[in-house]
């Protein structure tokens, strides 16, 4: 923030961008989502525009994990942002996630092991999977998640 002439404060344009970007998201209609998306993701401002979809893909994937139309939606967010290689990997994450804690549905170890430090701390907190709290006590990447696998294998 700066100040103008009057000694105002005054809320840089990617922050007013920001706001309003994350109030359209959140309001988005099923419909219109991945147009939505793709101007977003137009911003000049692309850390900003790729933090603003971030949010979105996080909320939304949490509130889609039991729908049966998860695969759908994340195929259709996954053509939206495939020229974006964080926001790529965070839906592949999701997806894994979901495998790990919801579906019982098939993954690889390794890929739990490769995951980022977001998804396996995420996976040693919520997921009740055995064999993903072990791969994660034995193979976690950082102690804080290690610990917490084996908090939860233990519990």
């Amino acid at each position: 923030m700066h100040s103008d002439e009057n000694n105002e404060t005054v809320e840089p344009a990617e922050h007013m961008r920001f706001a309003r970007y994350i109030d359209a998201l959140a309001q988005v209609p099923p419909a219109r989502e991945t147009a939505l998306i793709a101007d977003v993701l137009a911003d000049p401002d692309r850390a900003m525009a790729e933090s603003a979809v971030t949010r979105h893909l996080d909320r939304r994937a949490t509130e889609l994990l039991a729908d049966p139309e998860f695969p759908v939606w994340t195929a259709s967010m996954g053509d939206t942002v495939a020229r974006f290689p964080f926001l790529t990997r965070r839906l592949a994450e999701w997806s894994l996630f979901r495998a790990v804690s919801t579906t019982g549905g098939h993954w690889e170890p390794g890929a739990l092991i490769a995951a980022t430090d977001w998804l396996q701390r995420k996976v040693s907190e919520h997921s009740a999977s055995p064999q993903a709290l072990r791969t994660l006590a034995e193979h976690g990447r950082t102690r804080r998640v290690r610990n917490a696998a084996r908090a939860r294998l233990n519990g």
